[in-house]
């Protein structure tokens, strides 16, 4: 369950931003936005609800993806976003000098090519999470600065603002830093968050669990959060929640096992199902835990180090449920059957995404839902 590794390239362009860990010793930045009194209850639906369309972004480049990986990273991202256009509409940003291309691999079927400045592919994280009110629908634009100045985001960083004005919603505005990667809900009230992201120095200085809850309370609707550790530092992402733990629906949650031993996720899986295991929703309600054991071999082509080698990073959309498999002849039907007796009513469907997983990503990472009005 490798994930994505520094850029160091892109740490140099930005100069080399220190990166912090998870304690409490740093100064206090500004914490929470105030004017929170506009009597406004958002919500943050659960995924497996109604979608107006899908966001992606055509955003693979040579100097972070390499000259080998790139061609096969963009067939990638292609078939991911025409699978998913067989159930609802995609929309995918693209660079105005890729249109070409991105129409070659794409064009004929359900998914729109917006020309839009881009720098990396990972739309879950940059792009805003979409909330509602009643009949109201906003974004979320929750501050995405590299995965805590990691990568070079200039661009990356107006994304969430440049997809809610194509969406025709509000932008809803706050100082907390966090990407969609590193939160799951369940669309009640119930969140699932690790600490080695959002409580991290090098996003949210200062922010304590309160501070987080209280701000995600009157901006996603949440009443409670299962915290877990995650582990921060050992990828780009101080460990996202999307790569370790998912809701299937209210009550029941999907979560990943890493049996490699050698693995800095094993034993922090292991860690995480006990908590699960203890935990219960926002009303009181013991989690149904189900587990999605990583795959012990993987397509030789793509395999590495930094190969992203899990199941939890599926992406639940209108009538189906899009899933990655890596070739190993256990853990790919046993993530079928699994998956299919959790969404009895959707299509479960398995793709190859070797290059985007050799990049340290899945399927859910290049993806965010827009909820239907």
């Amino acid at each position: 369950m490798r994930r994505r590794t520094f850029v160091h390239t892109s740490l140099a362009a930005i100069g080399g931003l220190l990166l912090a860990g998870c304690d409490d010793k740093s100064q206090p930045a500004t914490v929470g936005t105030g004017g929170h009194d506009d009597g406004r209850e958002w919500m943050m639906p659960e995924e497996g609800q109604l979608h107006a369309r899908t966001w992606m972004a055509f955003g693979a480049t040579e100097r972070i993806w390499g000259a080998e990986l790139l061609p096969e990273v963009q067939r990638n991202l292609a078939t991911i976003a025409t699978t998913i256009g067989r159930f609802e509409p995609v929309s995918m940003l693209v660079r105005p000098g890729e249109m070409g291309l991105a129409q070659s691999l794409m064009g004929g079927s359900n998914v729109e090519l917006i020309p839009a400045e881009i720098d990396d592919l990972w739309i879950r994280d940059t792009g805003p999470v979409f909330v509602g009110s009643g009949n109201t629908r906003a974004g979320v634009d929750f501050n995405f600065n590299g995965w805590g100045g990691k990568q070079e985001h200039r661009r990356d960083a107006g994304v969430a603002r440049f997809v809610t004005g194509r969406a025709g919603v509000e932008t809803l505005e706050t100082d907390l830093v966090l990407e969609g990667g590193g939160i799951e809900v369940d669309g009640e009230g119930t969140a699932i968050i690790t600490e080695s992201c959002v409580l991290n120095n090098n996003r949210n200085p200062g922010w304590k669990k309160r501070d987080v809850e209280e701000e995600l309370a009157y901006l996603l609707g949440i009443e409670k959060v299962i915290w877990l550790p995650g582990i921060a530092g050992e990828d780009i992402t101080d460990g996202h929640t999307d790569f370790y733990a998912r809701f299937a629906r209210p009550g029941v949650v999907v979560a990943g096992l890493d049996n490699d031993p050698d693995s800095y996720d094993y034993d922090v899986t292991r860690t995480h199902l006990d908590i699960l295991h203890s935990a219960t929703d926002v009303h009181g309600r013991p989690l149904q835990v189900e587990v999605l054991e990583g795959p012990s071999t993987v397509r030789e082509k793509f395999a590495a180090d930094d190969f992203a080698a899990g199941y939890i990073n599926f992406y639940v959309c209108n009538g189906a449920v899009i899933a990655p498999e890596f070739g190993d002849p256990d853990t790919d039907p046993a993530t079928r059957e699994t998956l299919e007796r959790l969404f009895p009513d959707r299509e479960v469907v398995q793709i190859d995404i070797d290059a985007v997983a050799a990049g340290g990503g899945g399927i859910h990472c290049t993806t965010q839902q827009e909820p239907a009005a």
